[in-house]
């Protein structure tokens, strides 16, 4: 039984680090790592840093995902985001999903 279990946690940790590989990669193509990094402040925050101040906010989300299409300024400091009208909704939600899911 140990052996199943132990089987069924490498094909779990599989799965995770190919979806986090899958986003970052989304994250790059998309021009995100431009300004942005994983762990610390780059031009823009780190990405764990906005998971961090939003964490347990329900309407996080869209609320990103808004500022992720439109810009934004003025909420981490004087540098504003331009618009990223070339990354469609649906790359969006997933890149915002995947910060909000990192620890």
């Amino acid at each position: 039984m140990k052996a199943a279990w132990m089987g069924v946690v490498a094909v779990s940790a599989l799965l995770l680090t190919g979806t986090a590989q899958a986003d970052s990669a989304l994250a790059s193509s998309s021009g995100c790592l431009n300004c942005h990094m994983v762990e610390a402040k780059m031009v823009g925050p780190g990405f764990k840093q906005i998971a961090a101040k939003y964490k347990g906010d329900a309407g996080a989300a869209a609320m990103l995902a808004g500022k992720v299409k439109n810009g934004s300024k003025g909420t981490w400091g004087p540098i504003p985001m331009p618009p990223n009208t070339m990354v469609n909704d649906e790359n969006i939600g997933k890149l915002v999903a995947w910060i909000l899911s990192l620890k």
